[in-house]
């Protein structure tokens, strides 16, 4: 089974006391590539929910943002110390009594002095408090699992669809090989016939020349071979665990026999098949692109 690296998930809790909402977005990455939106409420469990997120997820782009209101909880963006304010004010108002000045702009002077305006009292949370967004993010993950699971079915019709068609071009090169190596026979045997006559030339030794030469261009290994790559990853794609990396290693020897074949082969009718066969290669890299 493989798993796609795109994905999304989303959940919403509501109980009355709090609101938690969560969603995920995976994209293709060759590593986890994790941007993680935390409420500063729940700042020091970053580390877990990281942890969390990379043991499922594995890799990918992947976005996470949550979300976490309190009801009727009316929220400030600033603190003020008020005491300091009062000072500030009340000496601001002396000075303008002193040379006998309005009043007008000693409010704005006041706030902004020194330490008026404070940053808002860290918040912490309880861990009944984390409990829900750890469940919320829970649920959030397994949404986005069951997308990518869902978009890997798909991926695996098309690798499979692919590698049978290589294997089915396979078998036509198979079928053509014995008739190419028979035509190399009789080319190199009438070259040196035409050249040297019918007695001006040894016979063992024409067949042992046109036997070596064939030795060179032999590709019954290469197709071995690539039959055993085809098999290989048809088997790599039915395993529990879906790994791309090696499903990608895989495809790499198989385009390394399919390059061998048809350089070796030197024939125009097994060439048609090779180009076929690079073209569904080909497609089989696009697609282990988004593969986990």
């Amino acid at each position: 089974m493989i798993k796609s690296m795109t994905g999304f998930g989303q959940s919403t809790t509501d109980d009355g006391l709090v609101q938690i909402s969560a969603e995920i977005k995976s994209l293709n990455s060759k590593f986890l590539d994790l941007s993680l939106r935390l409420p500063k409420l729940f700042s020091d469990k970053e580390i877990e929910v990281r942890n969390m997120i990379s043991e499922k997820l594995e890799r990918g782009k992947v976005a996470i943002n949550i979300d976490y209101q309190r009801h009727g909880e009316a929220e400030t963006k600033q603190a003020y110390n008020e005491v300091l304010f009062a000072a500030y004010y009340a000496e601001l108002k002396k000075l303008a009594d002193r040379v006998e000045a309005p009043y007008e702009g000693l409010f704005e002077l006041a706030l902004n002095s020194p330490d008026v305006i404070q940053g808002k009292a860290k918040e912490t949370s309880d861990e009944e408090e984390w409990k829900k967004v750890k469940a919320c993010i829970e649920a959030t993950i397994e949404k986005c699992e069951a997308f990518r699971k869902a978009e890997g079915k798909v991926l695996e019709k098309v690798l499979t669809d692919s590698i049978n068609e290589i294997a089915k071009q396979l078998k036509f090169v198979d079928e053509l090989d014995p008739k190419r190596v028979e035509r190399i026979r009789e080319r190199l045997k009438g070259n040196v016939v035409s050249f040297f006559g019918e007695e001006g030339f040894d016979t063992n030794r024409l067949e042992q020349e046109i036997i070596f030469y064939i030795e060179k261009l032999d590709i019954n290994e290469e197709k071995v071979r690539l039959k055993a790559h085809l098999d290989y990853f048809v088997q790599a794609v039915r395993e529990a665990q879906s790994n791309g990396k090696k499903l990608g290693f895989i495809s790499q020897e198989i385009g390394r026999e399919i390059n061998t074949i048809g350089s070796k082969a030197s024939d125009a009718a097994i060439q048609k098949h090779v180009v076929v066969m690079k073209e569904e290669l080909e497609k089989i890299k696009e697609q282990l692109n988004n593969v986990v």
